[in-house]
């Protein structure tokens, strides 16, 4: 299976079965414990992020991409919290869930600004790039490009995060592999932390925080990098 099918493999999920179900993970609804498991987990994550953000007490002066937003998890407390923020996802339907919650929350329609995009087509330039919880729909070799892309669009800082590709995780996922069942619908990749801090610093960025977040079902390296 090529890239391209990939692709549209996560396009075509998350605008079908899949919308529902992480609409309803990102949620506050009522959901089963392994569908709550990965919402901690997902969130832990979110927060993990905001909690460096609000800590450099800049955020109203940042241009922040979030790529890959989803439901807006992360762009609506930004853009509360005063960032300017573009949020971008291959998902319809997921953007247009990130709109609605926007508009619930914010008296100001135009932040965040969501558009419908993959990675590889956005554009522009701003102070921070974030991406969440995406990489793990893509080989490596997709995964480093990427990187490289969303590294382009960075002026100062590039934060990401992605399943680390331990052997504890790798035999996990095997096993699973074994276990075909209706919420497993895309393929999921694992990359090596190594991996990723070597593209950052071939795209000129230097490693300055990370973290892990840990739970039973969700598994997520986070990494923030600035230009050197």
């Amino acid at each position: 299976m090529n890239v391209a099918d990939d692709k549209t493999i996560v396009r075509e999920y998350f605008n079908s079965t899949g919308f529902d179900r992480w609409k309803r993970i990102y949620g506050d609804g009522e959901v089963n414990k392994v569908q709550l498991d990965i919402r901690n987990g997902h969130q832990q994550t979110v927060d993990t992020v905001l909690g460096w953000l609000k800590a450099d007490n800049n955020l109203p002066e940042l241009s922040i991409c979030d790529a890959g937003c989803g439901v807006g998890s992360l762009s609506i407390p930004l853009a509360v919290d005063g960032a300017k923020v573009y949020a971008a996802d291959i998902s319809e339907k997921m953007v247009e869930e990130g709109k609605d919650r926007a508009k619930q929350t914010l008296p100001n329609a135009e932040n965040p600004t969501f558009a419908v995009q993959d990675l590889e087509s956005l554009s522009g330039s701003y102070h921070t790039v974030i991406c969440l919880d995406v990489l793990i729909h893509y080989p490596q070799e997709k995964a480093d490009e990427m990187i490289s892309h969303l590294c382009s669009l960075a002026q100062s800082r590039i934060i990401l995060s992605f399943a680390p590709k331990t052997c504890a995780l790798s035999i996990l996922k095997k096993i699973g592999s074994f276990f075909p069942g209706p919420s497993k619908a895309t393929r999921a990749y694992l990359h090596r932390e190594a991996d990723v801090v070597r593209i950052l610093e071939s795209n000129g960025f230097s490693l300055q925080r990370k973290a892990m977040t840990k739970t039973r079902f969700y598994f997520s390296r986070l990494l923030e990098a600035t230009r050197k």
